[in-house]
This record gives structure tokens, sequence and C-alpha cells, in this order.
């Protein structure tokens, strides 16, 4: 398994996020953000592979983009849109399904998602194409579980409400599951027949009791998985931006204890220090504050984005600088020819 990722758009305009993660069988894309011409880059086909469109706020920088996914997307066949935000997000979703002039639509195929985080729960709807998006049909509340929105056997999303002024700022984390995988040697050690079973002792859905014919014998499943089983962490990565938050506080400590240990973390670098009136004011990081942040988070890679258009380009550069004095493994991305 891994998790790849592109950063859309160009510095000092619209930022996104497309990670995609391989489980080795099937490839899931997840899109952070839609800012205009954030897709530009993107095969059309690129655009209608994406499973979940996840929003941090709705700010115009944020979503201005997203009638070109929509467009690619409205009566997508093969399952679901999934669209994840903060609060008010169905209203705002449904609007925007809802501010084209629908008379085609019938019998079309297309249903979207809509899901948002409101505190610790987690509310919903679900809009159908046929219908023109009239009615948002409204789906059971469910709990947010350890920051949890989404979760498939090999990868979780998860949610942090980071505050941006006088609004919250979604961030989100990809986490794999742990890699869990077959030792050869205490295979060959254990003078078993490679064959089928061992498929099945990966299986994290059969019960720990369960017993499994191997080699004409009659096996107990927990001590296969103890005997033959290696076990290793998946690979993980954070998309925060536009985000304002102290160190020293609990929003800060918070914040660390969630990224702790994140292999990637994708931040905003709006400021200069010499500018943190400005970030207070508007609610953004300074650069110095956001290495401090991965610093404390013990990440391990930081890609840079969102970076003030007031500045230019050797005044991004010398942000860049200035994260790396707190936190050395930072870097643009590479198409941005820093």
């Amino acid at each position: 398994m891994s998790i790849r990722e592109i950063l859309l758009g160009n510095p000092g305009a619209d930022n996104a996020l497309l990670a995609t993660v391989d489980t080795g069988q099937s490839l899931h894309r997840i899109l952070f953000d839609c800012g205009e011409g954030c897709l530009n880059s993107l095969k059309q086909s690129e655009i209608q592979s994406i499973e979940h469109l996840c929003f941090s706020h709705f700010h115009m920088d944020h979503v201005s983009g997203f009638d070109t996914f929509f467009r690619h997307n409205y009566n997508r066949p093969d399952g679901p849109v999934q669209v994840w935000g903060p609060e008010h997000s169905v209203e705002v979703m449904g609007n925007r399904f809802r501010s084209f002039t629908w008379n085609l639509h019938k019998n079309q195929p297309g249903e979207w998602i809509v899901c948002e985080l409101r505190g610790e729960a987690i509310h919903g709807s679900r809009f159908r194409t046929r219908e023109a998006f009239a009615e948002a049909h409204e789906l059971p509340q469910k709990s947010l579980e350890r920051r949890t929105l989404f979760s498939r056997p090999e990868f979780r999303i998860e949610v942090m409400a980071l505050p941006h002024h006088t609004i919250q700022s979604l961030a989100y984390r990809i986490v794999e599951s742990d890699r869990i995988k077959i030792c050869p040697d205490a295979l060959q050690r254990s003078g078993l027949n490679p064959g089928k079973w061992l498929q099945g002792i990966t299986i994290s859905d059969y019960e720990e009791g369960q017993m499994i014919e191997v080699d004409g014998q009659s096996l107990s499943l927990k001590k296969l998985r103890e005997d033959l089983l290696t076990s290793s962490a998946g690979e993980s990565i954070a998309y925060l931006t536009d985000f304002c938050i102290e160190k020293d506080t609990d929003a800060w400590q918070e914040a660390v204890e969630w990224l702790s240990g994140t292999d990637k973390l994708v931040v905003e670098c709006q400021y200069h220090s010499r500018d943190q009136s400005l970030a207070d004011r508007n609610g953004h990081m300074t650069a110095t504050a956001v290495g401090r942040l991965a610093a404390d988070s013990k990440v391990g890679q930081v890609m840079l984005m969102h970076l003030s258009r007031r500045y230019s380009r050797e005044e991004w550069a010398e942000l860049l600088v200035e994260v790396q004095a707190e936190f050395p493994r930072a870097a643009f991305t590479n198409h941005w020819n820093f």
C-alpha cells in the first residue's frame, strides 16, 4: 500500500491536494478543496475517479473550482460522490446543485452524499440527479469516533476542526491501516506448506478463536498469526489550511497529538513572521509557526502551499527558509520549480 499526493495549483494562486491511496488491488482518490483552476492539470478520467471531496471551509479560494468538478461528475453512473465539509455543507452544496437549470435530468444516474461535521456528530443528506437535486434526503446521524469520518479496511479519513478567524476550517488526515505481512523466515521454520490458507490468516475479520485447516491439521488462527505475521504502520498524510493556533495553548497541543508521527504534512504558509499582525488579523499561520508545529508534531516531511500573493517569488523562497529554520525537512512541491 502507499499514498501518493499531487499539489494542484500554482504558488500565490488557489491550491488543492489530490491524494491517491494505492491498496495494491485498487486506487482510491481523495480531493481536498477545489479552488479556481486547481483541476485544470487533471484529465477528465482523473476528475471522474475522485471518490471523496473534502472541503476545509467555503471561502471562495477553496470552492471556486467546484463547478468544474460538478460538470464532470453530476451524473456519475458507478456510485455516489461523497462530499465532506464543515457545518452547513448540506445547505451550501444543495444550493450549488440547484443553481443550474435542470430539464434533461429525468432517468439520469447520479447520487451525491453530502456530510457535515457538527461538533462530535456527522450529519448527512443524499441528493439525486434524477430529482434535479430538489430534495435533500436526510441520512441517519453518526457519532464522530476517534476523529474518523470514513473508514474501510485499507485506510481511514480523520478530521479536526481548527480556528480560522471567526469560523472553523477542517483539517484532514489519511491514515493507512497497519501493513500485515507473512514473514518468510517464520513460515519456513514452521514447516507448513504455503497455500490459500495464508491469505486467510491476514484477514482481520476472522475471529481469533477460529481454527483453520492447514496440511491436514486443525490449527489455531491466533497462534498462526502470532507465529507467522509481522505488522508495520501504514503511511499517513495530513492537509491543514487556513487556520491559526498558538504554541503553548490547548489547541496547539491537541493538533500536535493528532498529527504526531504523520509521514507528510501539507500545510498553508501564508505569512512571513514579520507580518505576524496580518496573520493574526486574518486567521493564518506564519512560516515560523508552521515550522514549530511540524517540529513539535515530529512529522516526517512538510510540503508548503497556499502562499500569500502579496509577496514576490523571492519572498516566497524566504518563507521556505523561515520554515526550515524550525523544521529542515520542508519544501515546496517540485513542479513549482523553486
